[in-house]
């Protein structure tokens, strides 16, 4: 008994001394410059569209309800949420791995004993055993506990893609949603336009009769007219795809989608922007890339520990008997316990190949930190210079459409009146057409903007 106790006493003492001996590292968060992320004059404090939620952006009761319906019924994003359950699963498995394993076994075992070595009974001999065998390792180099920090680093990380795609999805609503107010608009625009030919081309018989104009003019205008006519198809086929598209969003089947209307929306009264570091944080992807690396990190230190012994400590308790119907006599019953280093000595480069690629993956997954970090940068003020663009387009188009429509009143005046050719009239409502849907677009980009800012933040 002096003596068991003596020998784990040296195992403890072994134990202790083993753990003293530091093989991984402890993560540090990377220090990245962000002062210069964004290309934009805008930025002079903290405040950002991105911490509004996307209720209060969205402030179109028909687009909220869409997007609630997505969140709800998307099938990728149930697919994420998925993927953050089997992530967890690793992770509990990886928690486990600091407990002994526990098996229980039976054996039947008949053996032949040559003749020179028989003592007694027969030529055959049967051994009956039963009992529980338990193992366990101990994280001496902190391989579990790094081997933990990885699977929760990628629980982190999966939560972080699902977020991404929330953002994603939510901001895809959003421009689908605009897309098809702004070819409604076309689409009343472009026919109000050809009723406006067909007035204009009763004019023209009109002034033929009157031998004011030719058949040129009457043939010239009929033509105009069935130009804005044949647009209206490809108008209401880009609209039947794009409620497509967002019904499949939405977890539906094809099929019309309820709408208001384009002059109804509504745009916060200034964009900011915040300051750059702050996308560390409220960037999903952003985020989701940093914590892969962080896992990268802790997978190397995994491979660290394969230089170095793994103690193991393991134990038998049961019964082993050649008479069955004295199995469970006290006299059956055996026990051990031991314990042991293990240490490969020549695995054919097995640990150090292990080390090299995990520390080549963890300074991949630092570069795509760095990359996913610029990207959000771009994003951002691809959206910034959008929204501005787009303010100026609206008030010059503004001007350009109240110029044009007077050209148009004016020309067809002239033409009544005998003074005025059907060339100038074409020219001037079709210039007319032309700037009333460029108008439509350029309100479009500034939503999108709007949309494009927000994601591209954070937000939602």
């Amino acid at each position: 008994m002096f003596l068991n106790m003596r020998v784990y006493t040296s195992y403890i003492i072994i134990l202790l001394f083993l753990s003293s001996c530091k093989v991984t590292k402890t993560y540090v968060k990377p220090e990245i410059n962000t002062d210069s992320l964004f290309r934009t004059d805008l930025m002079e404090d903290t405040a950002s569209i991105s911490h509004l939620a996307w209720s209060e952006l969205y402030t179109d009761s028909a687009l909220q309800r869409l997007i609630e319906e997505g969140l709800n019924n998307n099938p990728e994003l149930e697919v994420a949420y998925m993927n953050i359950q089997k992530t967890e699963a690793y992770y509990k498995q990886s928690r486990s791995a600091y407990f002994p394993d526990l098996e229980l076994f039976a054996d039947v075992e008949v053996s032949h004993i040559p003749e020179d070595q028989r003592t007694t009974g027969g030529s055959n001999r049967t051994l009956y055993s039963a009992g529980l065998m338990s193992a366990w390792e101990a994280d001496v180099w902190g391989k579990l506990k790094s081997s933990k920090r990885a699977e929760w680093a990628n629980v982190l990380a999966t939560t972080e893609a699902a977020k991404a795609i929330k953002t994603r999805l939510i901001a895809t609503i959003a421009i689908y949603y605009y897309q098809l107010l702004a070819m409604d608009e076309q689409l009343e625009i472009t026919e109000k336009t050809i009723e406006n030919w067909r007035n204009t081309v009763v004019v023209m018989q009109e002034l033929k009769e009157a031998a004011t104009v030719t058949e040129a003019a009457v043939v010239q205008s009929e033509a105009q007219q069935y130009a804005a006519e044949v647009t209206i198809p490809d108008l209401k086929q880009a609209i039947r795809e794009t409620e497509n598209a967002l019904a499949i969003l939405l977890g539906r089947s094809p099929e019309t989608i309820r709408r208001s209307e384009m002059k109804q929306q509504q745009l916060p009264d200034s964009l900011q922007a915040g300051v750059p570091s702050q996308l560390l944080a409220n960037r999903p992807d952003v985020f989701q890339a940093e914590l892969q690396f962080r896992r990268q990190f802790e997978l190397s230190n995994v491979a660290r520990t394969y230089f170095y012994p793994s103690l193991s400590i393991g134990g038998t308790a049961g019964f082993s008997t050649q008479k069955l119907n004295a199995f469970f006599n006290p006299a059956s019953f055996l026990a051990n316990i031991g314990a042991g280093l293990t240490q490969s000595v020549f695995n054919k480069r097995l640990n150090k190949t292990r080390l090299e690629i995990a520390l080549l993956e963890e300074e991949e997954a630092f570069v795509n930190f760095k990359v996913a970090l610029l990207e959000a940068g771009k994003e951002v003020s691809d959206a910034l210079s959008l929204y501005e663009m787009s303010g100026e387009k609206i008030n010059i188009r503004r001007k350009q459409v109240s110029s044009l429509e007077k050209a148009a009143e004016y020309t067809q005046e002239l033409l009544e009146n005998g003074f005025a050719n059907y060339t100038e009239v074409i020219t001037a409502r079709q210039s007319l057409l032309q700037a009333e849907l460029g108008s439509v677009n350029d309100r479009l980009e500034r939503l999108i903007s709007v949309v494009n800012l927000y994601r591209a933040l954070g937000g939602g």
